[in-house]
């Protein structure tokens, strides 16, 4: 099994600096701009039966049903809105899916151990697997675009890879590092209306924005990527997915927080929600938004599906 990198605690030093920081940003860091949502309903326990996650890792939303890749158990789960199960597939095929998108009729699965990226029907129908010509490496998130093409977060290959359909790389935007337009285990990506696109830069702690020509535009987190826990507003550790809602902002699952933080388009921090894990791990695993501007989320350590809605 693959595994990213273990994370550092923080430090004395990186605490008192964070602390600074956040003094000296004052209000601007310490209040919610808007209410936080309200968890209005969940589902879900662990278990390989109808409606039982083993590591649930990825959620994609349509007006009627809600999609989940059922990690451990290799498969992705189909509930109506209400939480009743209504179908399971890829069993036969998947190894461990991840953050999906819906494009279509179709569910674009990546998967995080056979290195390809999956397509079905939203019925559950074998399409397709789409493989990079010069390879995937643990590909843990993307988006499809208008035009059919694929923005794939390429984990452990460190890069944002956009490909063709038939596999055709257009362009790689690699590099491991904390500057612009470097990566530290990218693990999800999310289109924005106007075609740019936002990278949840995994253990960089942040997201990246970039405009519809690829090009770097800003990004935010926690200050010098330092791995800083805490209910430090606009900061992260270990962003695991992101999502673009109504009015095109910006939702990222805050993994090692357990939370979901909602920002503007720009970045500007607004407000902040989860679940304390009931189990032993962390919640704020994935995040998908609907055409109602309702918020899904996974809980990775309780293995759940739950739903937010703003007060």
């Amino acid at each position: 099994m693959k595994k990213m990198g273990k994370r550092f605690a923080y430090s004395t030093l990186g605490l008192a600096i964070a602390l600074t920081l956040l003094g000296c940003a004052g209000g601007a860091i310490n209040w919610n701009q808007e209410p936080p949502y309200s968890r209005s309903l969940a589902w879900g326990e662990k278990g390989s039966g109808p409606g039982q996650f083993n590591d649930p890792t990825g959620i994609a939303v349509t007006a009627d049903e809600v999609y989940i890749a059922d990690a451990r158990n290799s498969r992705i789960q189909v509930f109506d809105k209400q939480g009743k199960f209504r179908r399971a597939f890829g069993g036969d095929i998947l190894g461990r899916p991840m953050n999906m998108d819906i494009a279509g009729n179709r569910l674009y699965v990546p998967d995080y151990f056979k290195d390809v990226i999956h397509v079905f029907t939203l019925a559950g129908e074998y399409c397709e697997a789409i493989k990079a010509d010069d390879g995937l490496t643990s590909p843990g998130g993307l988006a499809v675009r208008d035009d059919g093409t694929l923005l794939i977060a390429d984990t452990y290959g460190q890069r944002v890879v956009h490909l063709a359909p038939d596999g055709e790389v257009l362009r790689s935007w690699a590099g491991t590092g904390i500057g612009a337009g470097d990566f530290n285990y990218p693990t999800d990506i999310a289109i924005a209306p106007d075609g740019g696109f936002y990278v949840a830069d995994g253990y960089n702690d942040r997201i990246q924005q970039f405009d519809p020509d690829g090009e770097f535009v800003r990004k935010w987190g926690g200050p010098f990527a330092m791995n800083i826990y805490g209910p430090f507003k606009g900061w992260f550790t270990t962003v695991t997915s992101v999502a673009v809602g109504l009015e095109g902002s910006v939702y990222a699952a805050d993994f090692y927080n357990d939370r979901i933080q909602k920002f503007t388009a720009e970045g500007d921090y607004l407000t902040a929600f989860g679940s304390e894990p009931a189990s032993a791990g962390h919640t704020a695993m994935a995040v998908a938004v609907d055409n109602e501007g309702t918020v899904w989320s996974v809980n990775f350590a309780d293995n759940r599906v739950e739903k937010w809605q703003p007060d």
